[in-house]
């Protein structure tokens, strides 16, 4: 049974999730470099509540995907020199897709207690991952939905 149109339109809401989560990652950075601490933690909660919508709509996807269709993915048709990349920037981006929940949400403690320097720390390493994984989401979703 083919899926229904709301099931196929998930790919595109979950790009723009992932593109916005990009942009206030980035205005979130710009903003903390200024001094700007309150514009900060705001868009920085904006980018982490941008980011559950996109995990909870991606879950919806596959899960209604695997019903309607028997899979719960869709396959990379690319050939040639496009698949090695297609799989490296995936895999990366599984595995620390893995991580970014956890340093978010440890990160956004840190933060919330005002233990500025532990925030600081782990800040260094959540921001780059969580950027990472933001805009190879996007990356994957190009070379999944428009180039193969």
């Amino acid at each position: 049974m083919p899926a229904p149109d709301w099931v196929l339109t998930l790919p595109d809401i979950n790009a723009g999730l992932n593109s916005l989560a990009t942009l206030l990652l980035l205005v979130g950075y710009v903003v903390i470099r200024q001094g700007k601490r309150d514009v900060h933690k705001n868009v920085m909660l904006s980018a982490f509540a941008t980011s559950v919508v996109f995990l909870g709509c991606y879950l919806v996807y596959h899960f209604a995907l695997k019903h309607y269709t028997g899979s719960s993915s869709k396959p990379f048709e690319g050939e040639g020199i496009i698949r090695p990349v297609y799989f490296t920037i995936l895999i990366t981006h599984i595995v620390l897709a893995a991580a970014v929940p956890v340093l978010a949400v440890w990160t956004i403690y840190r933060g919330w207690k005002q233990q500025w320097d532990k925030h600081r720390r782990i800040a260094r390493i959540t921001f780059p991952i969580w950027l990472y994984v933001s805009v190879t989401g996007v990356i994957i979703y190009l070379m999944l939905y428009h180039l193969s």
